[in-house]
């Protein structure tokens, strides 16, 4: 059964609604990225869209990256854009149904964009995708947003009943270097498993 609705996620795309992108990766990732030595880690960038930060860690030499995405769209345009990325690299399912498992998780919009209903799944989730001493790295918006439609905000408190159980917090802070639109709005996360 599909959690999250394919049919919303589609028609965003066919109508080039896609507000949270913004050409290119952001500098915290980047940033963070830039120190990994291992470049063999299997990494998972789930409600990837066009996927920037597979591109950017692609183009950088880490071999063992993987995307996903509820709609063939965006996979297509990311393999349009970097059709050397390998083809099996690139998974079109709903996140909730994927079984695979990796070393690193990158969260990069994908959490702000699941109905809040879902949050409560989404840490298990991460938690049971990842390998021992496994890491989720990445964004959380810190302000309340929208409540009818994504991007959904929330701040740090609402987010540590969701991750406390399952992930070591290794950094939970308000992201210093976020890009300018997003300026004092986002908090830098990189959580290990339990």
């Amino acid at each position: 059964m599909e959690k999250i609705d394919k049919n919303f996620w589609e028609k965003r795309w066919n109508t080039k609604e896609i507000g949270w992108d913004v050409g290119a990766i952001t500098t915290p990732l980047k940033t963070y990225f830039d120190q990994i030595q291992n470049k063999n880690l299997r990494i998972l960038i789930p409600g990837c869209g066009n996927a920037y930060e597979a591109e950017y860690l692609w183009e950088s030499g880490f071999s063992n990256v993987f995307v996903l995405d509820i709609t063939q769209q965006a996979l297509d345009s990311f393999s349009k854009r970097v059709p050397q990325f390998p083809q099996s690299h690139l998974i079109c399912a709903d996140f909730f149904n994927h079984n695979k498992t990796y070393d690193l998780i990158v969260e990069q919009t994908f959490f702000c964009a699941l109905n809040p209903h879902l949050r409560s799944s989404y840490a298990p989730k991460v938690s049971d995708m990842l390998n021992p001493n496994g890491k989720l790295v990445g964004l959380l918006f810190n302000i309340p947003l929208n409540e009818s439609h994504p991007p959904f905000g929330g701040s740090k408190k609402e987010y540590e009943k969701y991750f406390e159980p399952y992930f070591n917090f290794v950094h939970f802070t308000p992201a210093y270097n976020s890009i300018k639109p997003r300026e004092n709005n986002e908090l830098f996360i990189l959580f290990s498993k339990k």
